[in-house]
C-alpha cells in the first residue's frame, strides 16, 4: 500500500525539488505541480507532488499522522 504524505518543499531544480517530512529530506518530482515555491506544502505519492496544500491543512494533517505514529508506538509497547 502506498500512503500521499504532505511535506514541505525546501529547494527546487527544475521540476525537480527537495521535500522535508519529519526531519527526513526526499527528492520529489514536480512535474504535476510546476508552479511549486520553496516553502509551499504538497502531498507526494510515489516520489511525484500531487496537489498543493495551505500550511494549516498541512501542519493539522501530520500532526493526525504524528499521533497515530504514537499510538501505535504506545500500543505495541504494552
Amino acid at each position: 500500500m502506498c500512503l500521499a504524505v504532505p511535506m514541505k518543499v525546501t529547494e527546487i531544480d527544475g521540476m525537480e525539488a527537495v521535500a522535508e517530512v519529519g526531519g527526513a529530506k526526499y527528492r520529489i518530482n514536480l512535474t504535476m505541480m510546476p508552479d511549486i515555491q520553496p516553502g509551499d506544502y504538497v502531498i507526494v505519492h510515489a516520489g511525484f507532488a500531487i496537489e498543493k496544500l495551505d500550511e494549516a491543512s498541512a501542519l493539522e494533517t501530520l500532526q493526525i499522522w504524528q499521533d497515530i505514529a504514537e499510538f501505535d508506538q504506545n500500543k505495541q509497547s504494552r
